[in-house]
């Protein structure tokens, strides 16, 4: 089955008035998000927010895993050109990403399993975060030779703290469930098999409350939020072309330790 992202009713199958699960699909890849997914997201949300019929939007994982980071075998063909890389940051990832931030309805974050890179920044758009105790996050890119792009660096920033961030990004470091509920970034932790029991009586208790009053509350959060400076936007895919960035690549795929 190809990868996708699934828009369906209700909660596992279960009708829940108000109530739509987002699923990410990639199979074998512990549903990391192709380019094609990033598209599919961005869509999905903008329909949704369209939508007067939804009041609480879950995202979660197929499978057992949240999402893994970006499909990696789809970098050679685009991240080596600046203006290709700027293109799928700015225009493909952050399309997804900041549709979610622009949707006022409620969001649940349904975190098991894996949570890395794109996964921690897909979690961070959501208005609450529920993980199992096994679920694992990082954005261990530094092993690949390349930065997070500014607008996603703010955005897990915002969300998971500036520790967590240096963390993740200078240290490759894989954090725990537990850690980053100490640090605020999730809502509760939970027993493995009780995280979607947990996300789904969450769901059906915001449903029942005031679809607008939530909205207006979403946006009131999001104008007090600060903007990014584009200042800082300018030389940011500067190293597509760099030795560093084609040699983490190329050890990922090769299955080999990066000679940086």
């Amino acid at each position: 089955m190809s990868a996708q992202v699934r828009v369906e009713p209700g909660f596992e199958g279960e009708a829940l008035p108000g109530v739509v699960q987002v699923t990410l699909s990639n199979p074998g890849k512990l549903n990391a998000m192709s380019r094609p997914m990033w598209h599919q997201l961005r869509q999905a949300f903008v329909a949704l927010q369209a939508r007067d019929d939804v009041r609480c939007i879950v995202l979660r994982g197929e499978g057992g895993h949240f999402c893994a980071g970006g499909d990696i075998s789809e970098y050679p063909d685009f991240r080596f050109d600046e203006a290709a890389l700027r293109h799928f940051h700015e225009v493909e990832v952050w399309g997804g990403l900041s549709a979610m931030l622009a949707c006022d309805v409620p969001l649940i974050a349904c975190i098991e399993g894996a949570c890395m890179g794109a996964g921690v920044e897909l979690a961070s758009t959501c208005d609450l975060r529920l993980a199992g105790q096994s679920a694992r996050f990082g954005a261990p890119i530094a092993r690949l030779g390349f930065p997070m792009a500014p607008r996603e660096v703010a955005l897990v920033r915002a969300a998971a703290g500036e520790l967590s961030v240096r963390q993740m990004l200078l240290e490759a470091a894989t954090l725990d469930a537990a850690t980053l509920l100490a640090r605020g970034f999730l809502t509760r932790l939970l027993p493995d098999d009780q995280v979607a029991s947990d996300a789904r009586q969450s769901a059906a208790r915001i449903a029942t409350l005031a679809p607008q009053a939530a909205r207006l509350n979403k946006q009131t959060l999001r104008a007090l939020a600060s903007p990014l400076p584009e200042a800082l936007l300018d030389q940011a895919y500067a190293y597509a072309d760099s030795a560093e960035h084609r040699e983490g690549i190329a050890a990922f795929l090769a299955k080999r330790a990066p000679a940086f």
